[in-house]
């Protein structure tokens, strides 16, 4: 008899954070987020919020079928405004401030995909809130994808960090017992 477990640790996300990154970035609209130009890019700040609505859209999501599932199994019709509505209630339950990654991993995560030299800063920027109050902050700065971007592979994608120190190999990944 196989005993099945699951695995222990780790985060249980329905979008991972670098193949959103790439194809946002591509201008594919990843998740129901924004459709932005390639060329222009886009800034961190709304690369992270397009991220933490779109994982949001897909917990909810998840969440919604297994309560319809579950309905259906039970002997419950389920009409498309009932799932719908099931859907809205899930989407609003969802926290974007515990359920996701926070701005600070997001930067980290991000700084590593400029330490591989996959995106680039476009030298577009726009003014940011706080320069309001502090006119010497930094402005808004756009990035896009580099060629070298573009060609990584999706496991590299999947995986920054394997993919900026290989020499860690694959055993910092979760491994079955």
């Amino acid at each position: 008899m196989i005993q099945v477990k699951p695995y222990r640790g780790g985060y249980g996300r329905p979008l991972q954070a670098g193949l959103f990154i790439r194809d946002f970035l591509l201008g594919k609209g990843p998740g129901d987020s924004m459709v932005i130009d390639p060329f222009r890019g886009s800034t961190q700040s709304d690369i992270n919020y397009e991220y933490k609505e779109a994982s949001a859209k897909a917990t909810a999501l998840e969440h919604a079928e297994k309560i319809i599932s579950n309905l259906v199994v039970s002997g419950v019709e389920v009409t498309e405004e009932e799932a719908e509505t099931i859907y809205q209630r899930e989407l609003k339950r969802i926290s974007r401030k515990f359920t996701h990654m926070r701005y600070h991993s997001f930067l980290v995560y991000f700084g590593r995909l400029k330490q591989l030299r996959w995106v680039e800063a476009t030298h577009e920027t726009e003014p940011s809130a706080i320069q309001a109050n502090y006119p010497s902050a930094p402005g808004r700065v756009y990035y896009r994808l580099t060629p070298a971007g573009k060609a990584a592979s999706d496991n590299l994608w999947s995986n920054p960090l394997f993919a900026l120190h290989p020499e860690y190999g694959p055993n910092h990944r979760k491994q079955p017992k």
